[in-house]
Parts: structure tokens; sequence; C-alpha cells
């Protein structure tokens, strides 16, 4: 769905002009759009229609608490990583019992919250946290559900990064541990095997490595089967691409179709839930990044827009050296100057952007594009900058979702010594 568009010469989002959300909100400053976040979500959710299944969006995208309401409203479930996102879910509405937990590194408070909680599935992912949450929830005199999150060994093709189906990756048990560690598990009185988890990476653009993982996964749950452990999901984790520049990321149709047919072809009827956790395919392209320049300047040859949002702002590229389109809020006539897009932090790595065509002036607007996944999430503080606005756009309402933060609330909770 495209969720922002020009209309005589101003970039829009919905139908509200960027420009008169930084006229109200100010820059930097994060723009969502429903309509856009919604139709994401819907397409997965009717792409594996027929068949029982349950779209968790992860919520390490994007947290913000109006989003997750929004995706809550819907029916959405929601993959974890931490506590913190846990409280997240339920602050904004979401069910517990749609929840799955996953992270290599899950600590005994988490768990515990999880299990009062009443969450679906803990996503284990070592032997050692199997056994402490069956510790833990014998303190509690409860049994926790559970899928091992099986690595495949299957290379996703995308940044090493973001790539997490590897062997050596720290993510998960090595699919050949599993039916071992699956049959522990079968004899521990409080721990209940649900499923079984898998998830590659993410910024995948192919169908190939998604089959590639769910086949093995297959082979395993055929193999448990013999061993008569019977699962009731499969969790084929996220990791569906967007088009950042000129990618072609499978569609939710064909990437269901691809799963619903091997899926089909294999179980023979039984009745296995389908959980699916995309993340930045639900929220990428439904959001961006508005920034105002501050300065041009030349060194040489070279030519740099200097913007008011930064690498704190977002990380994506400093981090990965990755590619977001940069537009004009205002298009204007004339000639392009070639650009480097940067921030003010005092790192070299603090661009937005390289080598950019643009036909800008000092004070205009820009709009970084498809930064609605792991653009606020993984925003920081670094050098005492307050992290941006955030604002989504219903139609011809904008509604403020976060406030920008105050300086002076950085540092509230620092002491000086006696």
């Amino acid at each position: 769905m495209t969720c922002f568009t020009y209309r005589n010469g101003q970039l829009y989002a919905e139908d509200v002009a960027l420009q008169d959300i930084t006229r109200a909100h100010g820059t930097p400053c994060y723009v969502y759009s429903r309509a856009g976040l919604e139709a994401n979500w819907r397409a997965f959710d009717q792409a594996f229609a027929g068949h029982d299944h349950l779209v968790c969006f992860a919520v390490k995208a994007n947290s913000n608490l109006a989003v997750l309401n929004l995706l809550a409203r819907l029916g959405s479930g929601f993959d974890v990583v931490s506590g913190g996102e846990l409280e997240r879910v339920l602050a904004a509405g979401g069910d517990a019992r749609k929840v799955v937990f996953s992270g290599v590194g899950k600590r005994e408070d988490e768990m515990q919250r999880a299990i009062e909680a009443g969450i679906l599935c803990f996503n284990v992912e070592s032997e050692a946290e199997l056994q402490r949450l069956n510790r833990v929830a014998g303190k509690m005199r409860r049994r926790a559900p559970v899928a091992l999150r099986v690595n495949p060994d299957v290379d996703a093709r995308t940044h090493p990064y973001i790539s997490t189906g590897l062997s050596s990756s720290k993510f998960g048990i090595p699919i050949a541990d599993a039916p071992r560690l699956y049959a522990e598990a079968k004899i521990m009185a409080h721990v209940e095997i649900v499923g079984v988890d898998c998830h590659i990476g993410s910024q995948i653009t192919e169908v190939e490595p998604f089959v590639d993982a769910l086949s093995r996964v297959l082979d395993l749950v055929d193999e448990l089967s013999k061993q008569g452990i019977v699962l009731r999901h499969i969790d084929t984790g996220g990791g569906v691409g967007i088009a950042y520049r000129g990618e072609q990321p499978p569609t939710p149709e064909r990437y269901a179709a691809a799963l619903l047919d091997l899926v089909q072809r294999r179980l023979h009827g039984r009745a296995l839930t389908l959980l699916i956790e995309p993340g930045r395919a639900i929220a990428g392209d439904a959001g961006l990044l508005l920034t105002r320049v501050e300065y041009l300047k030349q060194i040489g040859a070279k030519h740099f827009a200097v913007v008011d949002a930064a690498m704190n702002d977002l990380m994506r590229p400093a981090l990965y050296d990755a590619y977001h389109a940069i537009q004009p809020v205002r298009q204007q006539s004339g000639a392009t100057e070639v650009y480097e897009v940067v921030g003010p932090v005092c790192e070299t790595s603090d661009f937005l952007g390289h080598e950019r065509a643009l036909r800008i002036a000092e004070g205009d607007l820009l709009a970084i594009m498809d930064a609605g996944a792991y653009g606020m999430s993984m925003s920081s503080n670094y050098n005492t900058r307050a992290r941006a606005a955030e604002v989504i756009v219903d139609g011809a309402k904008m509604h403020l979702a976060r406030e920008r933060e105050q300086i002076s609330a950085l540092f509230a909770s620092e002491r000086s010594l006696p």
C-alpha cells in the first residue's frame, strides 16, 4: 500500500501534509500511517486464511504503544524478546495468550512474569534455558508452555548482522540436537511441549530460504511424532523483507502459498497451527522519519546536507550501511546537487544517506522513507539528544503517539556524589 504520496508538490501521509505535522510537532519526527499498518497486517492474515494460524507482530520492529494497540485490535499476536516488550504488549491491550517469548538470554524474573501473564509459548533457545524454565515454573507450581527454537543451518542470504539461521549463530538449538532435548523436555515436570520454532533472519528477499528451513523443521516434526511427541504449532518465524532499494521480496501471498503448499504436502492432514512473526514487513514502509536541513556545507568537491536527525534517531545506516530513500517534503524545480546527508552526532558513521541527488536549501524538510521498522525502537540518547516525537496519521487526522523527550528528563534520575 502507498501511504505517502505527493499532491501539488507536497508530500502527504494519507490526507495530512507532512509539512503540517512538522508545524505541530517539530523535527525529527517519526510518522506512521494507520492505513498502511493495518493493510500490511491484514495482508499476512488473509494470505494464511484457510489454515489455522496466528500472525505475531515482532515487537522489536516497532514497540510504540499506539502501534501495538492498533494491531491488538485487529487480533494480532505478538513476538517479544524481553520482559519490557511483554509489558508494552500488555499495556497496549495485547492478549498474553497470543504472545510468544523469544530471545537467547531470558532472565528468571522475565520467565516468572511471562508465566504469570499466561503467554502462549516460550521459544526456548538453549538446553540451559530449558532447565532454568523448568525450575522457575516449578517454584511457581505451574507448567510453562515451550517450543524449542531450532537452528536449521540455512543461509538467509541477507546482511550477516541479521542472519540468524546459520550454525555459527548464537540463536537457537542445532536441529540435530533437538530430538534429544525434546525427549528431556517431555519428562520435565514443569514444562509442556506445545510446538517448534525456527527463525532464520531478517530482510529476506527470496522465498527459497523460508521453504528450505521449513522443510527441515517438518523433518523434525516427523521424527518427534515417531517418538510420541505431538506438537500443536509450528512457528516459522519472520524475516520477510521490504523494498528499500528496488528489492523484490515475496508478497505475503507468495510467501504464504509457498509455506502452505509444503505444509499440506508434508503433514498429510495433521492439524498444526502455523505461527508467523512479521515485523519489518508490517511496519517498515508504513513509517518515515521527518528531518530538517540545518546547513549545506562543501568540503572540496563533496557537498554535505547537515540535518537535525542523526544516527541516534535512525541507527540502521550506521549499523548496517542500510539504504533508505530520502525525499524532499516539498518538490522544487531546478538543478540537483549530490549530497552526503549527515547528522550532528560526533561520529563519522553518523549519516542517513550517501550520494543523494537532491534539490534543497537550508530549512527544507526531508523524509527518510521506509523507517517504520527498527527506527524509533533502536533509537538512543547518544550525545544527550532527546528522542523524536512519534505521530500516527489516520486519514485527515494526526495523533501524537509519543511526545518528544525533554532534555531535563534525560538526566532526572541521575544523582551527584555526596
